[in-house]
């Protein structure tokens, strides 16, 4: 963190309360600047915990012991065919929310930050209306603004048709019913995520997304190990293909397709779910009033320190651009905060690690093999399969890859790829390599315990020298 060169003080209002928003709201009243927070939920968390990483995950968990169970026939353990619950088990993902949000209003109380639930418009730079979800209004005066409004789903462009039977990713998550079938209009990590979910669950799942594979932008050699077992549990796998229309007919949806070649199909679904991403809430915010500048696409465009074309204002999080990921937002939101404060900061970041939470769970950082291609970037990949490994072994989890990408010349960590069973807890090590400028050798040097996952990162990196314990491969 920054050190600071003393608090410019004054009224200091954030707009949105995800994982953003109240981060940087109690990181400025930490900073002891007088804070408001304006959400229109009843308590701080945003899309992140009321509909989107806490729900899914808390879901995700539900079907990796569903999978759990049925594999415990490889070692000789046969249970029962399970019985879903499924008010029971929206009520165990409620409770969770309702948890981590009440916290989030407790830890407001505590900082002293003022809460006000409505939604929020700027008059002008400095002024604005909140219109409060009680009916009331009012009118606040402010120093600083932060936006972290977030973003909602996409809607799949030139789809007309009004039907409960085609869900976003917020409807999805509320698990309103088990459909028999299920066709995810996607293959992003949203998509994939959901798709693991109702899979699960018991639902028949489909697939259907416009490019040539899976989690378009990731490594092609970390999807492939998912795909595999992806294709276990998903029903259908439609790639190069795209949706032409859909007609609700009695008992559900009828799509249209057309493949790359231009043939024509279609297919019945009980329920469709449209999840082909995200766009940013820029509009509404009377912008217009303020000297923000929002780029074609929607997204605010910012400086290093957060800060929008108006100097009363600053962005963070989705509305600010990509990634769109909960754990940038919150570290823009205390640069933000450190900014108005006074501090020398600057959002910065060698590597923002992302993950996908399918099964296997695919993580990366840092630069990766198709960036380096396509910027003509000379690299050094060194892979270590786990099936090499003796922790994948034991938990029957052999489908799993790490690879480090280095630097030829000088062995600078500049990328780290993970797919395996628990990879989003693996990644944090290689994104602090990243971030510390460390060689491969350092991570082959630095003890890891055995037998764990996490001496894939160890032995990857000794595969860099051609010297890995459990697999051989001579240096060039």
């Amino acid at each position: 963190m920054a050190k600071s060169n003393g608090s410019s003080g004054g009224k200091v209002t954030v707009i949105g309360g995800g994982p953003g928003g109240y981060a940087a709201a109690f990181a400025a009243a930490d900073l002891g600047l007088d804070v408001t927070l304006i959400d229109r939920d009843p308590n701080p968390g945003g899309v992140c915990l009321y509909r989107g990483c806490i729900p899914s995950k808390a879901l995700l968990h539900v079907a990796k012991l569903l999978a759990e169970a049925d594999e415990a026939t490889e070692w000789g353990i046969t249970f029962g065919k399970p019985k879903i619950d499924l008010d029971k088990l929206r009520a165990a993902k409620d409770d969770v929310i309702a948890k981590m949000t009440g916290g989030l209003g407790q830890l407001c109380k505590a900082r002293g930050v003022r809460f006000i639930q409505g939604e929020a418009s700027f008059l002008d730079s400095t002024h604005i209306r909140v219109n409060r979800n009680d009916g009331t209004e009012e009118e606040l005066q402010t120093d600083y603004s932060i936006l972290a409004t977030g973003s909602r789903p996409t809607p799949l462009p030139g789809l007309d048709l009004q039907s409960r039977r085609i869900m976003n990713s917020t409807d999805a998550l509320e698990i309103e019913s088990i459909p028999k079938t299920l066709l995810i209009v996607g293959g992003g990590y949203i998509g994939l995520e959901l798709g693991s979910v109702y899979a699960a669950l018991g639902t028949k799942v489909s697939v259907v997304e416009m490019t040539n594979g899976l989690l378009p932008g990731c490594d092609r050699d970390l999807v492939k190990v998912l795909q595999q077992r992806v294709k276990k549990t998903i029903d259908d796998i439609r790639l190069e293909t795209k949706v032409t229309g859909i007609k609700e007919k009695k008992g559900g949806l009828t799509v249209q397709f057309e493949d790359a070649k231009g043939a024509a199909s279609e297919e019945t679904y009980e329920k469709v779910l449209v999840a082909i991403g995200r766009r940013p809430n820029s509009s509404g915010l009377g912008l217009k009033y303020t000297e923000v500048d929002v780029d074609p696409q929607g997204f605010v465009v910012t400086d290093a320190q957060c800060r929008t074309h108006d100097s009363h204002i600053y962005a963070i999080g989705d509305i600010a651009g990509q990634p769109m990921l909960a754990h940038k937002a919150s570290h823009e939101g205390r640069v933000a905060a450190e900014a108005i404060a006074g501090h020398k900061t600057a959002f910065e970041p060698n590597a923002i690690p992302a993950v996908v939470f399918t099964d296997p769970e695919v993580a990366w950082a840092g630069l990766t093999e198709t960036e380096a291609e396509a910027k003509g970037i000379k690299i050094e990949v060194a892979r270590f399969p786990w099936a090499a490994s003796g922790r994948a072994s034991t938990i029957h989890r052999p489908d799993g890859l790490t690879k480090i990408i280095t630097e030829p010349e000088t062995g600078v960590v500049l990328g780290v790829g993970i797919v395996g069973a628990g990879a989003g807890e693996l990644i944090a090590e290689g994104t602090l390599a990243i971030e510390m400028g460390a060689l491969a050798q350092d991570l082959a040097l630095t003890i890891h315990p055995h037998p764990t996952l996490s001496e894939t990162v160890m032995e990857s990196a000794e595969m860099v020298f051609g010297q890995s314990t459990h697999v051989y491969r001579p240096k060039k």
